[in-house]
């Protein structure tokens, strides 16, 4: 495994983030194709053997279970001074909102409630997991400064947003002396580079780590179309969602990918990550089964030419927005986002 430093901060993470998306109790959320903790322990074990120790989960995944599995299993097999942590916090409800609970007593109840999820007693990233336009900026940046000052988090990150977002929370910061924004976690794969317009050239000329998500576009990176699936491919609507409407011109990209894993006798995980390890600081690779985190260990040792990249780039077109960042705008509070708390409670 390799490492590096998480943008302007002095977090020493591996390469490759293991997502923790799929780990948690399936029947409280919004999937039904997570692992039970035993099988998310194995895999979390493997990634530990890997050289893993970044971590990546959130209060929305599984109403807050997979934070509980992660933060048993780390505790279990690692030293907290060795792993790197990162949790998220979603909005404000409509409820709390008509109960005037503010940005700031919001984001201290989500991390309290986090916390106590993942039995720590701090994280080492907190993630503002997707824009919230019924809450004012000042009052997030407020609270998650108020947060790292706790000694609660050490960095914070945002996830799902545009560039001209995170330059506005972070230009908030900068004025007020509150903590910046180290990362950003956005979608970002080798079918998916819409991050490449605005996002990737402000991070690079700011220093700010890139993390994203769906990495291998779920799945669809690591094998051929009609090469067998997966249960979430299935199952996960919102998945379909995301690449259905361009499952043609992504198909081509995809036959450029085994046809070099074919050249380096190496897996499609390996060719698309390492693809995707060129452009950002560590790609956040989800994984349910343990081939899936022992491909994504090895494409860190994997180097493409110059000429091989701009093959896998060269068939690419534009694509729309898709998932979560296709409802990040403006709209009406009541408005359902695929991330919510389901039955977790949250500390008051």
């Amino acid at each position: 495994m390799k490492y590096t430093k998480l943008g302007n901060s002095d977090l020493n993470v591996s390469r490759i983030c293991m997502g923790c998306m799929g780990f948690g109790d399936p029947g409280r959320g919004q999937h039904s194709w997570t692992l039970d903790e035993e099988h998310s322990r194995e895999i979390i074990k493997r990634g530990l053997e890997l050289g893993v120790n970044f971590y990546d989960t959130a209060i929305g995944y599984q109403s807050g279970t997979s934070e509980q599995y992660v933060g048993r299993a780390l505790r279990d097999f690692a030293k907290r001074e060795d792993v790197v942590v990162a949790t998220k916090f979603l909005p404000r409800t409509p409820e709390e909102i008509e109960a005037g609970v503010s940005g700031q007593q919001h984001i201290q109840s989500m991390i309290d409630t986090s916390l106590q999820n993942l039995g720590m007693d701090y994280v080492d990233l907190y993630i503002y997991h997707m824009w919230d336009w019924n809450t004012p900026l000042y009052d997030i940046m407020e609270g998650l400064n108020d947060a790292v000052k706790a000694g609660k988090t050490r960095y914070i990150g945002i996830s799902n947003c545009f560039a001209w977002q995170i330059a506005k929370a972070n230009a908030i910061a900068e004025k007020e002396g509150f903590a910046k924004f180290v990362s950003i976690q956005g979608h970002y794969n080798l079918i998916f580079r819409e991050e490449e317009r605005e996002m990737v050239p402000y991070c690079e000329e700011e220093n700010i780590a890139l993390t994203p998500y769906s990495a291998l576009a779920s799945g669809r990176l690591s094998r051929l179309p009609g090469d067998g699936g997966t249960k979430r491919a299935e199952e996960d609507a919102y998945a379909k969602f995301k690449y259905d409407a361009t499952a043609e011109q992504d198909n081509v990209i995809i036959g450029r990918v085994a046809e070099l894993a074919e050249k380096h006798g190496v897996s499609m995980t390996e060719v698309s990550l390492a693809w995707l390890l060129t452009k950002v600081t560590a790609p956040v690779a989800g994984a349910t089964k343990m081939h899936h985190i022992e491909g994504a260990a090895r494409a860190v040792d994997l180097e493409l030419t110059a000429e091989e990249i701009g093959y896998l780039e060269e068939p690419y077109v534009p694509h729309p927005l898709a998932g979560v960042m296709a409802q990040n705008r403006r709209a009406d509070a009541n408005e359902k986002h695929v991330w919510t708390t389901g039955d977790q409670k949250i500390r008051r």
